[in-house]
This record gives C-alpha cells, sequence and structure tokens, in this order.
C-alpha cells in the first residue's frame, strides 16, 4: 500500500508523516485490497485541513476533515475513512452470501 503526501502551505515534516502513516494504515487493516492512499494537508489561516482519497479496486473513497489541530484532524479523517471500508466490506460480504450477510455469521 502506497500513501502519497502532499502540502499546500505546509511543510511535511517527518513526525506528521510517521503519524498519518499510523492512522492511515489501520485502513489497510480492515480491507487487503487497497491500492494506494492519497493525502492532501493544508493550512488556511487558523483551519487546518485534511483530505485523502482512498483507491480500492473498483471504488474510490474520499474524505476531508477541518480542525484547529493537524493531528486532531488527521484522527478525524481516519475515523471517517475507517467507518466508510467498514461499511463498503460489510455490504460486500452481504452480497457475496446472498444477503444473510454478518447477521446469519453472529447466530451461528
Amino acid at each position: 500500500m502506497n500513501i502519497k503526501l502532499s502540502g499546500h502551505h505546509v511543510e511535511i515534516t517527518p513526525a506528521i508523516r510517521d503519524y498519518v502513516q499510523a492512522k492511515l494504515g489501520r485502513v489497510a487493516n480492515h480491507f487487503d485490497h487497497v491500492i494506494d492512499i492519497s493525502a492532501i494537508l493544508s493550512v488556511e489561516k487558523l483551519k487546518q485541513k485534511v483530505e485523502a482519497t482512498v483507491h480500492l479496486p473498483g471504488r474510490d473513497f474520499f474524505a476531508e476533515c477541518s480542525d484547529a489541530n493537524m493531528y486532531a484532524a488527521i484522527d478525524n479523517l481516519a475515523d471517517k475513512l475507517d467507518r466508510q471500508i467498514m461499511k463498503h466490506k460489510e455490504k460486500t460480504i452481504e452480497r457475496r452470501l446472498d444477503g444473510e450477510g454478518l447477521k446469519a455469521q453472529a447466530a451461528e
């Protein structure tokens, strides 16, 4: 999995790079077929903004978050992408099991 980081009006320090890779690496734990992740970090006056696109086979996911703190924005972004990926994964499992999905697995 490749993580491509770019910064607009902000320098990407090694600490921020490691933090983003650790947080967005959680996405790969939930879904094995992640092709790559593109993240853009930007600063606009007092607002720190992070946006990311996750490329999966046949589907792309996009999320953006802004906060006064860059690290908080990265945390929120990782949570949003995590929820989107988990929802997509649950839908594909349900389709594969003919509509029974996780409910049938939980009943067993």
